[in-house]
């Protein structure tokens, strides 16, 4: 039997440099756990667990059981619980110890930032107030937060951005209720490490995308390669100058479970292949040229309602710091498309 593009991709992690060893026997919670960051998080640890015999447990965060069940219906076997939780709102309720925590959830519709900005910043701060606190009561071995690149703003920098080189964001704009929840969140992580020695990391995420999207994803990665195998136009909504910085999925994954392991208490990481930078216009070229029909285009097509998107930045995340504790991107942009596309085509079949 054909094995599908995402458990090839779990079999090449496995085959990477990444060791699994120190987190045999542990337990793993990890929020947001039906998101896609969370999820493949998750579901590369299942597939782990059973090649590998890790004896691990596993704890996700999840608002709807029964949209948690389907999606986790291809690991029936494994050792993962499902916590029933709003998170922030005190609800919060663990049993067992717990080892590693990934803190993935997050509110991350555009259109949802602007209609609730005081939600938007409630999820982020007491959220990730109720996880820390969950790591605090374990006294967990590490929790990795998972940031965004929005959390740099307008950076003064040129050429590539550190970690260090935060930049300017509107604080009357209430889009920005997302990166400064993010940077706010950032702190308090760092706040808990520093006052009670908690071993907190940050990864800030380039856009993350590739085999394992969920059906629901509608952000443009996925309208881009959806346009493309329907022979259809791909349509901006924007100018699309702003600068994009992306990671393939597996990659982010592996990315993660190295923090967990190496990653320095109150440091931030950028997680970005740093060759899969270019402009949204760009990429669009490039999804249409590489995947799409040969009589279709890229058009502009700028709405008169506010959709919510971020405004246009240039920004080219530097991942050197990410490097340095022994992680390499291995998949490009080109081939990140190919295997989203792939994926794509499996599920529609199925």
């Amino acid at each position: 039997m054909t094995k599908s593009v995402l458990t090839q991709d779990f079999d090449e992690l496995l085959a990477s440099e990444l060791d699994l060893t120190p987190f045999h026997g542990k337990t793993f919670f990890v929020t947001g756990a039906t998101g896609l960051v969370g999820s493949l998080v998750l579901r590369f640890l299942a597939y782990a667990n059973e090649q590998c015999n890790l004896d691990l447990k596993l704890l996700a965060l999840v608002r709807n059981k029964a949209k948690a069940e389907k999606l986790y219906a291809d690991f029936p076997n494994a050792p993962l619980k499902f916590v029933v939780a709003e998170l922030g709102h005190g609800e919060l309720f663990l049993p067992g110890k717990i080892d590693y925590i990934v803190h993935a959830a997050a509110v991350t519709g555009s259109k949802q930032m602007i209609a609730d900005p005081v939600g938007t910043i409630r999820t982020a701060l007491w959220g990730t107030d109720e996880v820390l606190k969950v790591a605090l009561a374990n006294q967990a071995e590490a929790m990795v937060y998972l940031s965004s690149m929005e959390v740099y703003g307008q950076p003064k920098a040129t050429g590539q951005t550190t970690e260090e080189d935060l930049g300017y964001v509107d604080l009357t704009n209430v889009r920005s209720s997302y990166p400064e929840g993010k940077r706010m969140s950032e702190l308090l992580c760092n706040s808990y490490a520093e006052q009670y020695g908690l071993r907190v990391v940050t990864a800030r995420l380039a856009q993350v995308f590739g085999a394992g999207v969920l059906p629901s994803e509608n952000r443009v990665f996925a309208q881009f390669a959806r346009s493309a195998m329907q022979g259809e136009n791909i349509v901006l909504h924007t100018t699309g100058q702003s600068e994009g910085n992306y990671v393939y999925a597996m990659d982010a994954v592996k990315a993660i479970l190295l923090l967990l392991q190496k990653g320095e208490a109150k440091q931030a990481y950028n997680v970005a292949n740093e060759a899969s930078h270019l402009t949204i216009k760009a990429m669009a070229e490039m999804v249409q040229q590489e995947f799409g029909a040969p009589d279709a285009k890229v058009v502009i097509d700028i709405p008169t309602e506010n959709m919510g998107y971020a405004p246009d930045v240039k920004l080219w995340l530097s991942s050197q710091k990410l490097q340095r504790l022994g992680w390499q991107p291995t998949v490009g942009l080109k081939e990140s498309y190919a295997r989203l596309i792939q994926w794509l085509k499996e599920q529609a079949s199925e």
